[in-house]
């Protein structure tokens, strides 16, 4: 059974910070962290993190509700995302109404249920095409925000729910589906009752591999126990010190030629 930690969260920051430099850019020992949108209520101390840490990262761009009652791809968010098109990061889609696939159907269609948008938690059918067209939607939006072309021909299924047939439709239209390492799934969304942060940490800090792919997300409306930033910067830290270093998804073995690859261009609306 893993035991919560003794020492609170700034205490344990503090010796990882004493226990040496950070591993310099290109080290053997790559990790690849990506942020899911969400209620955005911890984006502004997750940039903060990222940039004192100067951490790059890929984050995954849906237009999700927020805690003000907007999206998170709204005009509110557009100077913050700009911000981080600037600072380097690489952007890649989340479909745009947070589309969940629920399964496939004999025309080649979907039946998905998206959880935002004017169609939040109806459960409905897409083409391939139509799906296509809700990959392309942020991409669009994200352009319109940084005033340039700036999301990657990458995505990633709400959920990481697909089906073969769906990265074959999505494949064909350009896109390649981003999931996640078993360690690197770092439980933002679990029960904070039976899975505080200290415990996340401690599992984060034993499991992780290099070569990982890690995942968080900007806000889970479920977790009482906020995980960002109050894990991040320990788990930076930490696994810096045990000689991982971070990098985007352009520095991937398999994902880098795609995530090199602008995102394919198509109508924001759906067909």
């Amino acid at each position: 059974m893993t035991m919560r930690a003794a020492l609170p969260v700034g205490l344990l920051v503090a010796g990882l910070l004493a226990a040496g430099p950070a591993a310099a850019a290109g080290c053997a020992r790559p990790l690849f962290l990506t942020f899911d949108t969400g209620h955005m209520g911890v984006a502004p101390l997750v940039a903060e993190v990222l940039r004192r840490q100067q951490v790059q990262v890929t984050f995954f761009l849906a237009n999700e509700r927020t805690q003000t009652d907007g999206g998170s791809l709204d005009a509110q968010w557009a100077p913050w995302w700009r911000a981080r098109v600037a600072e380097g990061h690489l952007f890649a889609s989340h479909t745009f109404d947070h589309v969940y696939w629920r399964a496939d159907r004999a025309d080649g269609g979907f039946e998905v249920r998206p959880s935002a948008g004017p169609q939040a938690g109806v459960r409905s059918t897409m083409s391939a095409a139509q799906y296509c067209a809700e990959l392309a939607r942020p991409a669009a939006r994200l352009a319109e925000i940084a005033g340039r072309p700036a999301m990657a021909a990458l995505f990633r299924a709400p959920g990481g729910k697909t089906s073969p047939a769906l990265l074959a439709a999505a494949s064909r239209c350009g896109w390649t589906h981003v999931g996640w390492s078993p360690a690197g799934f770092l439980g933002d969304e679990l029960s904070s009752d039976r899975h505080p942060n200290d415990r996340l940490l401690k599992q984060a800090l034993r499991d992780i591999r290099p070569g990982d792919i890690l995942l968080a997300h900007l806000g889970i409306w479920s977790r009482q126990e906020v995980w960002a930033p109050a894990v991040l910067e320990p788990l930076i830290v930490g696994l810096k010190a045990r000689g991982h270093c971070f990098a985007t998804l352009t520095e991937h073995p398999e994902l880098g030629e795609a995530a090199r690859r602008p995102a394919p261009t198509s109508s924001p609306s759906r067909p």
